[in-house]
């Protein structure tokens, strides 16, 4: 026993397991004054075991230490006089006579707030079981999910994921559709980041902590997962198929942890696709020129969605000060979308009168679109605790991810329904693209030796990006309406691009608590480098380069006081960036299928987010409710608008167009209503507000097109999540998550919802559970899984060059309803091979969206 301090001194210690001296997390330590046992302070360990109880005065103590399924601790006479007290390290043992009444009774929170996260507890989600990160991410507070699968936080899909701690370069979607929801442990949400983490993310962190293995034997957990057919008809041409299937084996013990884990899905979806699209084009040197195109849709859309991945990590752990871990990650990707189209009477009339002019035109367009994401992330860590304790720390990654895949469009006579009978061929075009990426990273970081007015941390870190890109456009050649076999490349529609991205950033952040105070307070300057060169595939083509490069300063701070022991409230503010990679940089059109191009801008600019948050958190037992008011204000706000290139094509730009302000309102609560009968709700109201100009120069028909931009509007979303514990081992569960209607530049994106139920038995003393999941209840009653999606515009186009003098008054209305498959029943089967607690490190890599 040590014994140290003067008047006011530090206690530090950290808790193990005594039979595998695993780290125990959130245990209770407790101080007491030795005389009259009264209770002086209390706290919990971090993830690494480690406890601090400051500002000590001077006297003899009794701390205890105490954790549900173990023993509790004594450590008695601890003398606090002078220099800190340093008590090592508290072994407990696991309580054998409380091991079965924690399997029963033990129970944890859906919801726990933090000085500067939310942190929910993955297991609870069961409508998620067998399913990806994604299935669980949507259960979050102010995340939802459309009617594409995309994930957005408080209406912004630019968030950054970390996986436990770390963040790549690449999309997120690539290791949130392969990571297995039932690898997830915790989920924590950081809306107003510190300056210690990267600066990037519009809307904050998204912070996955996966599952961790057994301490001292061998943890495993195998998951099965098997679709039933499909019980609503879409006229498709395939059934879909859903199974697949999950392990995970992990161990820490002694100075050695590490964990194994792999996973495959066959995760396929049914629908179709509903559209109607008119644009008018009006030439005022010549009204004669004046005409509206109409060109209605209707028919298939489907996914056939493939899923591989595999993950390692070792950890080496030679002493209390110094920690090693290595990890290793990898997957693949297939993901195929097909649109087999029927345009219906495709007709120009007269703007003005309606009379129509020339005969109405029909066809089959048949899309097939193919996307790959095959990716490799590998990285090491080492952490050094000095004596005095300060820290310092190093990490460095290499990630390689390879995006890319076919495009086939063909127009042929017919319709969706004898395809196969008719094959004259009016078109038939292929895109082809490769967009590989490799990403560094490397950082090291210093936390000083704890001072009486806070933490001070600093770091340094830099990272760099080389994205590619390769498109390229083939045309069919066709006689008489059958294709030769022959393809012929079309410039206009191919490219090739390279980003190069250096960024060098530090920061320094002082953290600390005074009274009822909590504080932070931190600055990261970052230096970005960017370079970005295209080039056109038409013979004599010359390269461009384009330079852009800024330093900036990120500032935050956030501050919390406790004004009792349930109620607490807080502020933070929080400056940002957010970056995009080759896909919105590709200035040149791309053609996505018959009536779409994309094209992005090659002087794209960065968006700047200032955040400021005033929030509350109360909790009354085992109940959590908070609620957080806040404002975000957004620069060079990047969007998606449309201009008509053809009668009957619009062209997708990404561009800057503007700001974006937005106001909004969270409530999230986590409440145990009874033994019996969890409840929680999370949901978001906002108003947005996007101005703006959107500026865009048609180079193939030399019209310089300006639209001014103003829209905005009340939105909203909400997740309820509701467990039944009808025994001890029979459960239900019912989620529902719902999105309003949303504003874009030009236009809105309907509502979207989703009911699920769920009914979980288990067996064999809780080792083996068997879920059965109804997903998007619709019953042939609702509109589940639905998703309208409508743009409109009118803007005025003025020639130049070879047109010089030409004025045209341009108007387009688009609207497309995805209609996605309802009442899909899923089983999942799970059986641990040891059922008791997960303490071993997890895999540490750091493959998100986004960097640091």
């Amino acid at each position: 026993m040590t014994t140290l301090t003067y008047a006011q001194s530090k206690l530090t210690g950290n808790v193990k397991e005594s039979s595998s001296s695993a780290a125990i997390e959130y245990a209770t330590v407790a101080l007491y004054n030795q005389e009259d046992n009264a209770l002086v302070t209390g706290v919990v360990t971090d993830s690494e075991g480690k406890f601090s109880i400051p500002k000590v005065t001077e006297g003899t103590y009794k701390l205890t230490v105490a954790f549900m399924g173990f023993e509790t601790a004594t450590k008695e006479n601890i003398k606090v006089s002078k220099g800190p007290v340093k008590l090592g390290t508290i072994s407990l043992k696991e309580d054998s006579q409380m091991l079965a009444e924690i399997e029963v009774k033990g129970e944890t929170l859906t919801a726990v707030t933090k000085v500067d996260r939310q942190v929910y507890d993955a297991t609870k989600f069961e409508n998620a079981s067998g399913g990806t990160a994604t299935d669980v991410l949507k259960n979050m507070p102010s995340v939802s999910i459309n009617g594409e699968g995309d994930l957005s936080v408080r209406g912004s899909t630019g968030f950054v994921v970390l996986l436990n701690g770390k963040p790549v370069q690449s999309d997120a979607a690539t290791i949130l559709n392969q990571l297995p929801a039932n690898a997830i442990k915790n989920v924590e949400v950081i809306t107003a980041p510190s300056a210690k983490y990267d600066s990037e993310g519009k809307a904050g962190i998204i912070n996955i902590i996966t599952t961790k293995g057994a301490a001292d034997r061998l943890y495993a957990q195998v998951n099965l997962r098997i679709g039933m057919p499909a019980i609503e008809n879409y006229d498709n041409h395939n059934n879909p198929q859903r199974y697949g299937g999950d392990f995970t084996i992990a161990q820490q013990k002694n100075k050695i942890n590490w964990s194994l884990g792999a996973s495959y899905q066959r995760n396929d979806k049914a629908g179709r696709r509903e559209g109607d699209v008119w644009t008018i084009i009006d030439e005022r040197s010549d009204p004669n020129d004046g005409y509206r195109t109409n060109f209605p849709s209707d028919g298939e859309r489907s996914y056939v969605e493939e899923n591989y991945s595999g993950r390692f990590s070792f950890g080496y752990d030679p002493n209390e000060n110094n920690t090693f871990n290595i990890a290793v990650m990898g997957g693949i990707r297939d993901k195929t979308r097909l649109a087999d189209i029927y345009y219906n009477n495709n007709q120009k009339s007269d703007p003005t009168t309606g009379a129509p002019i020339g005969e109405p035109f029909s066809y089959y367009n048949h899309n097939s679109r193919n996307r790959q994401s095959d990716f490799f992330v590998s990285s090491v860590d080492y952490a050094h605790t000095f004596d005095n304790e300060s820290k310092l720390s190093a990490s460095v990654l290499y990630e390689y991810t390879m995006l890319g895949g076919p495009t086939y469009n063909d127009n042929q006579k017919g319709n969706f329904d004898t395809p196969e009978a008719n094959q004259y061929y009016y078109l038939r075009e292929r895109n082809t693209n490769d967009n590989p990426l490799n990403g560094f990273r490397a950082n090291i970081d210093y936390s000083f030796k704890p001072m009486t007015f806070g933490q001070i941390d600093v770091g340094y870190q830099y990272r760099t990006l080389d994205h590619r890109g390769d498109f390229q456009y083939d045309s069919a050649v066709i006689i008489d309406g059958t294709p030769t076999g022959e393809w012929n490349q079309i410039h206009k529609y191919s490219s090739n691009l390279n980003l190069n991205r250096d960024i060098h950033s530090a920061y320094a952040q002082l953290a600390g608590e005074k009274g009822n105070w909590t504080y932070g307070v931190g600055v990261r300057g970052e230096y970005m480098d960017r370079v970005l060169d295209y080039q056109g595939t038409a013979p004599g083509a010359t390269k461009e380069v384009l330079n852009y490069d800024y330093f900036k300063l990120f500032p935050s701070a956030n501050l919390q006081y406790q004004i009792n022991d349930g109620l607490a409230v807080k502020s933070a503010y929080s400056k940002r960036v957010e970056r995009t990679t080759t896909f919105k940089m590709n200035p040149f059109k791309e053609k996505e299928h018959s009536e779409t191009l994309e094209q992005g801008d090659a002087s794209l600019e960065p968006e700047f987010i200032d955040l400021v948050e005033l929030g509350a958190v109360q909790e009354i037992g085992d109940h959590t409710i908070f609620a957080t008011a806040y404002f975000r204000n957004t620069q060079n706000l990047i969007n998606r608008t449309n201009t008509i290139d053809s009668d009957s094509v619009l062209n997708r730009v990404y561009t800057n167009v503007g700001q974006s302000q937005v106001f909004g309102f969270e409530l999230g609560t986590s409440l145990k209503l009874t033994k019996w009968w969890d409840f929680y709700l999370g949901g978001n109201v906002y108003h947005d507000h996007i101005t703006g100009e959107f500026n865009y120069d048609d180079t193939d028909n030399l019209l310089l097109v300006s639209m001014p931009i103003d829209t905005q509007a009340w939105q909203y979303s909400f997740n309820v999540n509701s467990t039944f514990d009808i025994t001890k081992t029979l459960s239900l569960n019912f989620a529902f998550n719902y999105l309003s209607e949303r504003i874009t530049a030009q236009g809105q994106d309907s509502r979207f919802y989703s009911p699920n139920l769920s009914v979980k038995k288990t067996f064999l003393d809780d080792r083996l559970a068997v879920n059965v999941q109804w997903l998007n209840m619709d019953m042939g009653v609702l509109e589940t899984n639905e998703q309208r999606i409508t743009t409109s515009g009118d803007y005025t186009a003025y020639g130049y060059g070879a047109n010089a003098g030409a004025v045209v008054d341009n108007s387009f209305y688009t609207t497309t309803n995805y209609v996605y498959e309802v009442d899909q029943i899923m089983i999942n089967i799970t059986y641990n091979f040891n059922s008791l607690k997960n303490k071993s490190k997890g895999v540490k890599s750091e493959f998100g969206n986004k960097e640091f």
